[in-house]
């Protein structure tokens, strides 16, 4: 039985890319490391600005997309900046300068944080993403489209053997 293979990136399909990230001319993330992603086209699974590009293309197309800080991991906000008291922190954390944090928000959501400034009883975090300002240029493949199942678009995101955590 052969599936129709769908034939361009659409809403629920399930996208298979090869990708790779510069920033300002350095490559911060690339498919060579982690194999190729795959994701849930039209869920959020990947930056709004890269989803959006990817709209409409074919199996094998590939294409440099710039994605703007706002289309991609936010705006440095200045309100994010937080001061958590030194007593919250577990022993094991190395409370130094530039040492990256997953902290939880009152609604429970992970953030990431960075230690910016260690004072006597309290620590400053900036839990702005540490990509957030920058413009992100993404060169990126489409490698394989299939139809995603009704459980992979009810749960919003694909069901492969790997999963990045």
């Amino acid at each position: 039985m052969t599936e129709n293979k769908p034939e361009q990136v659409a809403k629920d399909l399930a996208v298979t890319i090869d990708y790779k990230l510069t920033i300002d001319g350095e490559i911060i993330d690339s498919s060579e490391e982690d194999g190729p992603l795959d994701y849930l086209h039209g869920h959020e699974n990947i930056i709004p600005g890269l989803e959006r590009e990817l709209t409409g293309m074919k199996i094998g197309e590939q294409k440099n997309v710039t994605v703007a800080p706002e289309d991609g991991y936010g705006t440095v906000d200045e309100e994010a900046m937080l001061e958590v008291p030194r007593s919250e922190f577990p022993n094991e954390v190395p409370l130094e300068i530039g040492i990256e944090l997953e902290v939880t928000d009152q609604e429970g959501d992970m953030l990431f944080a960075t230690i910016v400034e260690v004072g006597n009883k309290t620590v400053k975090l900036d839990t702005n993403h540490p990509l957030a300002g920058k413009a992100l240029n993404f060169d990126v493949t489409v490698v394989d489209l299939r139809e995603a199942s009704e459980e992979e678009i009810a749960h919003g995101h694909v069901h492969t053997g790997h999963h990045h955590h």
